[in-house]
């Protein structure tokens, strides 16, 4: 009984001295040889063309890890993903494409690469040129349609455009663009105010030319209005699903058009109403659904 009691005391002691030995083995900061970091990451990829599909791209990563997420410049931040994604970028412009990858212990790489895309998709490609009303080229693209003599005016600002009137006056701004007989359009944008007041906010879609200081009324698509119950109080969303005016191509609540003859029409924002102390617009698009 005695021998059996100096055994367990032995393993004790020497379970100990094993753990001591252990702890004092091990180094003090995370990495240092301790197999928990991974090092020489590499979130490189290539970027290709893929043939017979416009405006579509196959992004391939160099080598694969535990997580690889990707952010395709596309408002959604990193989202993961495999070693390959397939892109579609409907809309010329371009873009910053960034990997990120992550190895043992949580060490992550990010590699970043652009892609310039010439041209628009010719079905579901943005038709608006500087619809984002990111800089003055964006700007540059729209055209004021003046109205009123005063009283009323559009604001470019990084990333939208803001319209303030008063005293019944209001301003417009429109740009040409070049449809296709028969072909199906959606329009739509991102509107926000508060505080408008006996307001109405107005997109046309036509082939009749505006002419400054003339009012414009020819084929309104959508809008907000006041008096029709919309663009009161706090507001922020599409157009297509803020608004409150019929489309008088369908005379019902739609945001799609469909042209007789191709050739040029002209997209006319147009805002005014007697206590306007702002809306403002970004995303303008117009795309084609078939």
């Amino acid at each position: 009984m005695k021998l059996h009691i100096k055994l367990k005391k032995v393993y004790k002691y020497a379970a100990i001295a094993i753990a001591m030995l252990v702890v004092a083995c091990q180094p003090e900061e995370l990495g240092n040889g301790n197999g928990l970091t991974a090092t020489d990451l590499d979130a490189g990829f290539t970027i290709t063309e893929v043939t017979d599909a416009n405006n579509t791209y196959l992004l391939t990563a160099t080598n694969s890890y535990i997580t690889s997420s990707w952010d395709l410049d596309n408002s959604a931040g990193f989202v993961s993903g495999g070693t390959s994604q397939e892109v579609f970028y409907p809309d010329a412009g371009t873009y910053t494409i960034k990997h990120k990858v992550t190895g043992i212990g949580g060490i992550a790489e990010t590699f970043t690469q652009t892609l310039d895309v010439e041209t628009s998709d010719p079905v579901a490609g943005n038709l608006v040129r500087g619809g984002k009303f990111q800089d003055a080229s964006d700007h540059a693209e729209w055209t004021i349609l003046n109205i009123s003599g005063s009283g009323a005016g559009w604001t470019f600002n990084s990333g939208s455009a803001t319209i303030v009137a008063g005293g019944w006056n209001q301003q417009g701004i429109y740009q040409a663009i070049e449809v296709v007989a028969g072909k199906e359009y959606k329009i739509d944008m991102i509107v926000s105010g508060d505080g408008n007041n006996e307001t109405w906010f107005e997109v046309f879609a036509s082939t009749v030319e505006p002419i400054q200081w003339n009012d414009y009324a020819n084929n309104i698509v959508m809008g907000l209005n006041t008096w029709g119950g919309c663009g009161t109080g706090t507001f922020s969303g599409l157009l297509s699903s803020v608004g409150c005016v019929d489309n008088s191509y369908s005379n019902s609540r739609s945001n799609t058009v469909t042209f007789d003859t191709s050739g040029t029409i002209y997209l006319v924002i147009k805002c005014g109403g007697n206590t306007t102390p702002g809306i403002t617009i970004s995303n303008v698009e117009m795309r084609g659904t078939n």
